[in-house]
């Protein structure tokens, strides 16, 4: 990589940093237009996995953090933080109920449910706890909630079970589509609407209205959204990028891999699926990008290796290193122990992958 940093050169690769200029300042932007919109921005941890990164985001004014697992919301609640979301439908058996209980004792916790039988199941472990439940709506994609208009049976279990009913939450994720995002979030705010009304015909108030994602934050009707949780903001990626949700000078994670084989047109990097993850959706031009070489595509990836198309007049040498920005940042991350924070140039910190594997 032509003028690559110094701190390049005193580690091996693959490895993956964090330009932390950028962080912050995809940190404070959609800070920003979270609150000028009037939305609780609750972004989503499961992306980081990082107390530092948590810190930023609540110094940024975030009014608390979702997570996606029992797991997670211990390791964060043992770092202090003490607004958590488990933002997916739980059923609390055996280890797992007495777990959730245990957070639910020490830190202000809100659950998702998507059934009754789950909010009974829930009233049970929770029962004398002051856990708000929300629940879980379907709006697009399809994997979990229920259709809005039957929440409120759902809301009405939680609530003839002890438990405290604050509102409703879908994830818009049929939005990480090319030409979606727009569409996705419109389906979002009516769910979400719909959802309101069926709690309201049931007696119950849904004071919280919890949406978002990153690809469809800028769509986001603020009149149906009172709560926003995206969470690859933070570092974007190259599925972001593709998506037109940003641009490269957002990216602010990338691998850096060294180039270790090349023929004429191609090269193979020594940063494969364990490194950069194995996603790929569809419509992705590749197994990742290169942000300094915007006509290579990774065309093949192995445990180990990138084989990336590139243009011969613009192919590294061997030994030489490139940037490479995972399609999918949330499963890169969880990969590695520790991320390289990186200033100017230079290594300014490492923070440790504190939920990496925090799975159950």
């Amino acid at each position: 990589m032509t003028g690559e940093p110094e701190f390049v050169a005193r580690l091996c690769t693959p490895f993956l940093s964090v330009d932390r200029d950028v962080l912050d300042r995809n940190i404070a932007e959609l800070a920003h237009r979270a609150a000028a919109s009037g939305m609780v921005l609750r972004p989503h941890a499961k992306t980081h996995k990082c107390l530092e990164i948590a810190r930023r985001q609540l110094s940024a004014g975030a009014g608390g953090l979702t997570v996606a697992t029992i797991g997670e919301a211990e390791v964060f609640a043992d770092a202090g933080v003490d607004d958590l979301f488990i933002a997916y439908p739980l059923w609390p058996g055996g280890p797992r109920g007495r777990r959730l209980r245990g957070l639910a004792e020490r830190v202000s916790l809100r659950v998702g449910v998507d059934s009754v039988e789950a909010a009974e199941a829930l009233g049970r472990t929770l029962a004398g706890t002051n856990t708000r439940l929300l629940v879980e709506l379907d709006s697009g994609q399809h994997r979990s909630g229920v259709l809005p208009e039957e929440a409120g049976p759902v809301a009405v279990a939680a609530a003839r079970a002890g438990l405290r009913v604050v509102g409703v939450f879908t994830f818009p994720g049929h939005g990480y589509r090319p030409g979606a995002p727009t569409a996705a979030a419109a389906d979002e705010a009516r769910a979400l609407r719909a959802g309101a009304d069926a709690l309201a015909r049931a007696g119950l108030e849904a004071g919280v209205r919890s949406g978002g994602s990153t690809p469809t934050a800028a769509a986001t009707d603020t009149d149906a959204v009172t709560e926003l949780r995206p969470g690859v903001y933070v570092f974007n990626d190259a599925q972001q990028v593709e998506l037109g949700t940003c641009d490269w000078s957002r990216v602010a994670l990338t691998a850096t891999a060294t180039v270790v084989s090349r023929r004429p047109g191609t090269i193979v990097l020594d940063a494969g699926s364990k490194i950069l993850g194995a996603d790929q959706q569809a419509w992705a031009t590749g197994a990742g990008r290169l942000p300094d070489h915007a006509g290579a595509r990774i065309v093949a990836l192995s445990e180990h290796h990138a084989t990336v198309t590139i243009a011969e007049a613009e192919a590294p040498g061997l030994g030489e290193t490139v940037r490479v920005a995972p399609n999918h940042v949330c499963a890169a991350v969880n990969l590695v122990d520790e991320l390289i924070v990186t200033a100017g140039g230079r290594i300014v910190d490492r923070w440790a992958v504190a939920a990496r594997g925090a799975n159950s």
